[in-house]
């Protein structure tokens, strides 16, 4: 039996102002919000789509700060071996910034970058896995936008490191190659070269929401700013792509407009 791909499985906001950016995603995306109760000493707001947690919210870490951090999103990939992952992740060309090391009550993960310089993280959870939702649930993450210097050899890396698959291209014409790839099954992304606007190789989480209208309405009456959109992709979803109150850059992904 081939060996299950690794998928990012949680999603969490760095930012300057966790209880404005927590009030904020809560109108915009209907996510609950809640302080965790762990034993890690630093204040962390958990996000929650019904009653599954999807990503949380924390204050910029001074180190973070002290080398040029701007609020962001930052996507956690699972592993079951985050020491094995992450000397993996070196061998191939990654760098590994901080861990690995243990977060109190939830697990061990690794802060690191792909050779082109996109910052994820490692987690290696404690307790079971979740079960999958099904693709479009409210709430949730509906798509992973990588935006690298060099798409090719980011598919590469990813499929080297976690199984993923690319499925097809999409030509863009000036904007170049939009390449899709999977996680196991599903189609739930798309890697393509960064464009000038956009200064370093970063990852972009779009959150899934119900009509893209109303949502984007939301984000300006919130305080936030849609960037590009609302517009309609292959497949008849809407997307749009926007900046909260802090800084930070998110997209919304919806089947109607």
């Amino acid at each position: 039996m081939a060996e299950k791909s690794k998928p990012f499985f949680w999603y969490e906001l760095m930012t300057t102002d966790p209880k404005k950016a927590a009030e904020f995603y809560s109108d915009v995306v209907g996510w609950s919000a809640a302080p965790f109760g762990g034993d890690g000493g630093i204040p962390y707001t958990v996000l929650s789509a019904g009653q599954r947690g999807v990503g949380g919210i924390m204050d910029m870490p001074e180190a973070y700060k002290k080398g040029g951090g701007h609020p962001a999103w930052v996507g956690y990939i699972h592993t079951p071996d985050v020491e094995a992952a992450a000397e993996a992740l070196k061998k191939a060309g990654g760098k590994v910034h901080r861990g690995p090391e243990d977060i109190p009550d939830v697990g061990r993960f690794a802060v690191v970058s792909d050779p082109q310089g996109a910052m994820f993280q490692l987690l290696q959870p404690n307790g079971p896995d979740q079960p999958p939702v099904p693709a479009g649930t409210p709430g949730h993450i509906g798509w992973h936008e990588l935006y690298t210097s060099d798409w090719k050899k980011a598919v590469d890396f990813y499929s080297g490191q976690f199984g993923w698959k690319k499925t097809r291209e999409f030509d863009m014409g000036e904007m170049g190659i939009y390449a899709l790839f999977s996680m196991d099954k599903d189609e739930v992304g798309g890697m393509m070269d960064r464009p000038a606007q956009i200064p370093t190789p970063v990852w972009q989480f779009y959150f899934n929401v119900k009509g893209i209208d109303a949502a984007t309405k939301r984000v300006s009456d919130k305080g936030g700013k849609v960037l590009m959109g609302p517009m309609e992709v292959p497949g008849g979803q809407w997307v749009a792509q926007c900046q909260d109150p802090q800084g930070a850059h998110f997209a919304l992904v919806a089947p109607v407009r």
